[in-house]
């Protein structure tokens, strides 16, 4: 059986954690950022975990 192939897109934007589920960064924090208050900016900053209804997905595109 090959080797299956990772998608390359969603591996550079979630990474698996030990226990299994997968990290991601926060949304709009990319740009017009002169209009957000500096706290939303600030909160925006950190990971947080993608949804478990979300995880199935995640898992197929990154089989490994």
């Amino acid at each position: 059986m090959p080797k299956l192939k990772s998608n390359r897109g969603a591996a550079k934007r979630f990474a698996r954690t030990g226990g299994g589920h997968f990290k991601r960064a926060q949304s709009f924090h990319n740009h017009i950022l002169t209009k957000k208050a500096s706290k939303r900016k600030r909160q925006l900053r950190g990971t947080t975990l993608v949804h478990e209804s979300d995880e199935r997905a995640i898992r197929r595109l990154l089989p490994v």
